[in-house]
């Protein structure tokens, strides 16, 4: 078996960071892509030259500080998020090379097929939420995507480490007036992103809702920060009509079935999600030196 090479899109992004770094830990032979993924000419000739057998896309817009920001720079957005995504992953068909690319689950929102604590969403459920731009454009790409025989598609929820770092979702909302208090699948990355790399290296295919099972509210979350990190923290709950009134575009709230994930990765500890969480905000703590 050749040996295989990584080539990972997104070196300025926090994900792209997070799996290069799990890369250089192990040894393995990768380099982040210096190209702007909407210009096809560079795509092929980097793909050319370092020749990866896996190319693990983390690159996309998401919006600075958040996904308001697409409701402005439609282009911006779809030039990114589809047509560079697109380029990427039809310039790695035909050479054969195998993409891990990281969406969103953000495609979906509670109805009366699936409402709180009933029914999940499988990945074979047409995506219901476009009340984002952002969302719409990752619905377009999945739409695609899924014709292509190269392409590992996992959708990640609301992502979670164990820092404080700003991208992560625990700061987010421990940053914000008020939070709606609603259940979410989320991603917790310590057990998630091992499990992305090695299906990865086995080359699987498909669609993946990449979240821990379960769903958690944001309450609970700030809840664990409160115990762990800050005992004097406080929050106030606002509902999603007067949350609308403050945001460009609408949030999906959702929660993910993750039985094909965990039916593709047995032994990998991939724990339900409100178990994990606890064990972010342990981890956390520790990495802060707080006493438990």
């Amino acid at each position: 078996m050749a040996e295989q090479k990584f080539l990972v899109v997104g070196k300025h992004g926090w994900i792209g960071q997070l799996i290069a770094a799990m890369l250089e830990k192990e040894g393995a032979q990768w380099q982040y892509a210096n190209f702007r993924l909407e210009y096809r000419d560079q795509v092929e000739a980097e793909l050319d030259s370092f020749k990866p057998t896996h190319v693990v896309n983390c690159a996309g817009v998401t919006g600075r500080p958040n996904v308001d920001w697409c409701e402005d720079h439609k282009a911006e957005t779809v030039r990114s998020n589809v047509v560079g995504c697109l380029n990427l992953i039809d310039a790695c068909c035909v050479r054969n090379i195998h993409v891990t690319n990281l969406g969103t689950g953000c495609v979906y929102h509670y109805n009366d097929k699936h409402p709180i604590g009933g029914k999940p969403f499988t990945e074979e459920d047409e995506p219901n939420f476009m009340g984002s731009y952002y969302s719409r454009t990752k619905a377009m790409v999945e739409e695609v995507i899924r014709d292509y025989p190269n392409v590992l598609h996992l959708r990640l929820r609301m992502p979670i480490s164990d820092d404080l770092g700003p991208r992560n979702f625990v700061t987010k909302i421990s940053k914000y007036e008020k939070v709606v208090n609603i259940p979410n699948s989320m991603t917790i990355l310590t057990e998630l992103l091992p499990a992305a790399l090695d299906m990865t290296r086995r080359s699987v295919k498909g669609i993946f809702n990449f979240t821990n099972p379960g769903a958690i509210s944001h309450n609970e979350v700030l809840e664990l920060y409160k115990k762990y990190i800050d005992p004097e923290f406080t929050w106030s709950n606002f509902s999603l009509e007067e949350q609308a009134k403050i945001l460009k575009a609408g949030r999906s709230n959702c929660e993910l079935d993750s039985s094909k994930l965990m039916a593709a990765n047995p032994g990998a500890g991939i724990q339900p999600v409100k178990q994990a969480m606890e064990d972010v905000f342990k981890r956390m703590a520790k990495n802060m030196g707080k006493s438990p």
